[in-house]
């Protein structure tokens, strides 16, 4: 891999991709496949970790096989057990000839790594240690490059600095954006928001389900016991270990007032019975990061800047995924750049740019205001309540939800209840 130092000042691309998350290196290596000269710019040094559940449903896992990425001897998981309202349901990835019959789990550290080195295999040129600071704007206003701090091995500053500019820059630099930030799209306050705490632990059980708790019980300002909205969840890795978290989202009125922390650390300890867990100290400490969903950063392309994955909210309101959505964006916007680098004027190009958020909320759009809705709704904890009492007993409701929340509705054709997700979506506004 390529590292950024200060004799880089001055370098050029056709495109440059701020961040190596997964979003941002999927992007990278679908332009360089299409021979675009990219350079794609990252703050850390691999291998670094993320703060994630690490779970792949099989909407992700497709993305990976449209991406070509070696999935050998990663974690396979079957299905989905859940778990609330005292009852116990288990669930296999539905069958599909739109999306594999099974997901995965591969920590951030080791996912994230493997499709930076597949982005520069595929041609891409990686800079580490670069840590953008602005964006460059031209007399319009239009972005053309960014500026960079050049970090040592240690994330510290050397005193270095470089510049680096573009025909296209693509922001998949996280929630906090600061690109996005700086040429004045801030977060949408009328979007869901949530916070996820995570750690792994260590176990002897083996198992091949994710497994999802649909109650997390805290106490309110009176000491009452009180239902949050969200989840936790034990999604098993190959080496032993299993992440352990949780989700919450902001419509809850626990939000913002609980220490999540504390909450996941006596969760995982109500666990013993069943899964024996011990804190591996060796992956660090309970680690906690804000989820943005449902596009809370607008518009996805303006003025030389297109948004990818958390940079742009690309977070599923139902369940708190976002790596398949950050994959799916990098493919179609990786398409729609190197359409627009095909034309030979800047109008040209500018049209072909601005169908890139038309397409991405024509796909997501619908889907993604049912899950604000959903999201609204589990707010309430009596919501929550009749859910988990009524809901779980009933196998084909579970199935549909499950197709649902996942997003996994066969493509063309399908059963009723495939047709009926894509209605859903379909009549659901976009805004």
């Amino acid at each position: 891999m390529t590292t950024g130092s200060a004799d880089q000042a001055g370098d050029t691309a056709d495109v440059i991709v701020v961040g190596a998350g997964p979003g941002g290196s999927a992007t990278a290596a679908y332009l360089a496949t299409q021979g675009v000269d990219v350079m794609l710019l990252e703050k850390a040094t691999f291998p670094r970790d993320k703060i994630c559940g690490d779970g792949l449903t099989p909407r992700a896992v497709r993305e990976l096989v449209h991406l070509g990425v070696d999935t050998a001897g990663w974690q396979r998981t079957r299905g989905l057990r859940i778990l609330g309202g005292g009852r116990n349901f288990t669930l296999d990835w539905p069958e599909s000839a739109t999306f594999p019959s099974y997901g995965m789990v591969r920590t951030r550290k080791q996912f994230d790594h493997a499709l930076a080195q597949h982005a520069v295999s595929r041609g891409a040129r990686l800079h580490e240690g670069a840590s953008v600071t602005a964006p460059l704007l031209d007399g319009r206003g239009r972005v053309t490059g960014v500026t960079a701090k050049v970090l040592d091995d240690a994330g510290r500053a050397t005193g270095a600095t470089a510049t680096y500019r573009a025909k296209v820059v693509v922001a998949a630099d996280g929630v906090s954006s600061r690109l996005a930030t700086a040429v004045g799209r801030p977060k949408r306050e009328d979007r869901v928001m949530g916070v996820a705490v995570r750690a792994y632990y260590t176990t002897p059980r083996r198992d091949d389900y994710l497994e999802s708790h649909l109650e997390l019980w805290t106490t309110d300002d009176n000491g009452q016991r009180m239902l949050m909205p969200g989840y936790g969840w034990l999604f098993p890795l190959e080496d032993g270990r299993t992440n352990v978290g949780l989700g919450i989202l902001d419509t809850s009125s626990a939000f913002g007032k609980t220490d999540y922390k504390d909450v996941l650390r006596r969760w995982a300890d109500s666990l013993g019975d069943r899964w024996e867990l011990a804190h591996d100290p060796a992956g660090g400490p309970i680690r906690g990061a804000a989820l943005p969903m449902g596009f809370n950063r607008t518009p996805l392309y303006a003025d030389g800047l297109l948004l990818v994955g958390d940079a742009a909210g690309m977070v599923n309101p139902f369940n708190g995924e976002g790596i398949d959505y950050a994959l799916e964006a990098a493919r179609v916007g990786a398409d729609v750049i190197g359409q627009a680098l095909a034309r030979p004027s800047d109008a040209g190009r500018e049209r072909v740019l601005a169908a890139y958020p038309r397409i991405m909320k024509a796909e997501l759009g619908g889907y993604f205001t049912l899950g604000r809705w959903f999201a609204h709704a589990i707010g309430n904890p009596e919501v929550m309540r009749l859910a988990t009492t009524y809901g779980l007993p009933r196998t084909a409701l579970m199935r549909f939800l499950l197709k649902v929340m996942a997003n996994l509705p066969e493509e063309h054709g399908g059963r009723f209840d495939d047709r009926l997700v894509h209605l859903m979506s379909r009549i659901a506004p976009d805004a």
